[in-house]
């Protein structure tokens, strides 16, 4: 007789159910296209990887390539289709912007790409005496933003040089940067430390320290921002709360069904 070796909880004694086991296989199958790396990413027997693999396959969950890999079925795919249009960005986003909002007593802004712009989904405000000068709906420029410069440090070099051939870097303040080698070196540094700044480079006497929102397949298409007045907060303090807004932009995108590679 085969014995299966089980997850860590079955190891510590949690026997898993039929139910269990089949959703290890389908989500194993849909990370693996090799049989031998859904068995060990399950911890099943061969056995058992085998036949549950055999019932998807039949039901449509799970299809073989041409080269006898595994791939999405059709069922699944169709189910992801009807996941991503129920999905409400702002919805799932508001509950971590309330929690970061009492942590740091600052304005949030989760904000998405929409074309070569950014356009804000969500304004939380402190209780602080002022607003920002911001709405829901509002549509700013990516290069000067720090939403949009997380956004733009996912662009490969060629599609920030059409980006910029397009829009255009245009001036908003003294601090804006205007050309492309700027451009460049500052989401180089984004990509870096994993955050971006807005120098009031938008908006003269507004800054934000700004963190990339990644969506289920790991592309950056929103961002979550701290923004506050430079009378407030100097830019050094705005940037020590870089890991705050990096922490609950990772919270975001684990909730849009984001999962880092190891």
């Amino acid at each position: 007789m085969v014995n299966e070796v089980e997850n860590p909880g079955a190891a510590q004694g949690t026997a898993l159910s039929a139910s269990e086991k089949t959703l290890l296989v389908l989500e194993a199958a849909m990370a693996h296209a090799r049989f031998t790396d859904v068995v060990e990413a399950t911890g099943l027997a061969k056995a058992t990887v085998h036949r549950i693999l055999a019932t998807l396959s039949d039901r449509g969950f799970v299809a073989t390539g041409s080269d006898g890999g595994y791939l999405p079925g059709p069922k699944i795919l169709s189910l992801a289709g009807l996941a991503l249009q129920r999905i409400d960005i702002s919805a799932i986003c508001q509950p971590f912007v309330d929690e970061l909002v009492d942590r740091v007593k600052c304005t949030i802004h989760v904000g998405a790409a929409n074309g070569d712009e950014i356009v804000y989904l969500i304004r939380t405000d402190s209780d602080k005496p002022y607003k920002m000068p911001s709405r829901v709906g509002h549509a700013i420029p990516m290069h000067s933003s720090g939403i949009g410069k997380v956004v733009l440090s996912d662009y490969s070099d060629d599609a920030l040089a059409r980006f910029v051939a397009r829009a255009g870097l245009p001036r908003r303040t003294e601090h804006t940067l205007t050309t492309l080698d700027e451009l460049r070196r500052e989401l180089a540094h984004v990509r870096k430390v994993g955050y971006a700044l807005d120098r009031e480079e938008n908006v003269p006497g507004v800054a934000c320290v700004a963190a990339p929102v990644r969506d289920h397949t790991g592309t950056v298409k929103y961002g979550l921002s701290i923004s506050t007045l430079t009378l407030e907060h100097s830019l050094d303090q705005i940037e020590a709360m870089a890991p705050e807004a990096v922490a609950a932009a990772g919270r975001i995108s684990a909730a849009l069904g984001y999962r880092p590679r190891a």
